[in-house]
């Protein structure tokens, strides 16, 4: 695993699966009457927009990155600095903003920053209460970072699929991106009887905290993708 990308896609991986928001919705899901196949349509749902987005990005190049310097390859690096300054001006808007984090958190739709994605959330919630799994499956797109994705997408751009080891590295962004979701379903499988009155805890915590995690996780991958970007233009 040692193309250039890898790196790249390993930090965005871990601020996607540390995202609080995701998490504490995840954490609802498993808490319902099916907890454990609503919370595997959400984590069929979550992996299906990496799986599309790769799949799109190396539809669109081929499988071979960019020749150096290329136009092509300049402007994927001036989209990712684009992405990256975007990550850092989200972060330092929430961290302007906590009055407004704190009111939101403790709703039910506390993934969602807009009225409407909180709207839509509330329906979602209400169907998989009746046992229905697509909406779980929707919800979890509708909860993705699309920022970080974002980041990736351009990051993937880079990948080389005539080499194995790119295919692995795909496979392991993608994994690492779920883990945290796979680490919830995991435990709900094993402690049945515990899991979900800790989780909904442990849920409580991450609202208290989600308002610094989401700002620190935005602004620490924006100025990683900055500065690389920066230095790559500039070499």
């Amino acid at each position: 695993m040692g193309s250039p990308m890898v790196v790249d896609l390993l930090l965005i991986a871990l601020a996607i699966t540390l995202d609080p928001l995701p998490l504490m919705a995840f954490v609802l899901v498993v808490a319902s009457g099916r907890g454990v196949r609503t919370g595997l349509a959400f984590i069929a749902g979550w992996m299906a927009c990496f799986v599309a987005v790769i799949a799109l990005v190396l539809t669109l190049t081929g499988g071979q990155p960019p020749a150096p310097r290329s136009p092509p390859s300049t402007a994927n690096l001036a989209a990712k600095l684009l992405i990256g300054v975007s990550l850092i001006g989200y972060g330092l808007h929430r961290h302007r903003r906590p009055g407004h984090d704190r009111t939101s958190k403790a709703t039910p739709d506390d993934a969602g920053a807009s009225p409407s994605r909180g709207k839509s959330s509330s329906f979602l919630a209400t169907r998989m209460d009746r046992g229905s799994l697509w909406p779980a499956a929707a919800l979890a797109v509708l909860l993705q970072p699309w920022g970080l994705v974002a980041a990736g997408a351009v990051t993937v751009v880079e990948a080389d699929t005539s080499h194995g080891t790119t295919w692995v590295e795909l496979i392991a962004f993608c994994i690492v991106a779920t883990a945290g979701l796979l680490a919830v379903e995991l435990y709900v499988v094993l402690k049945p009887a515990s899991a979900r009155r800790r989780l909904l805890s442990l849920r409580t915590w991450m609202a208290d905290h989600a308002h610094q995690a989401i700002v620190l996780g935005s602004i620490a991958i924006g100025l990683w993708l900055t500065g690389k970007s920066v230095y790559e233009l500039a070499s």
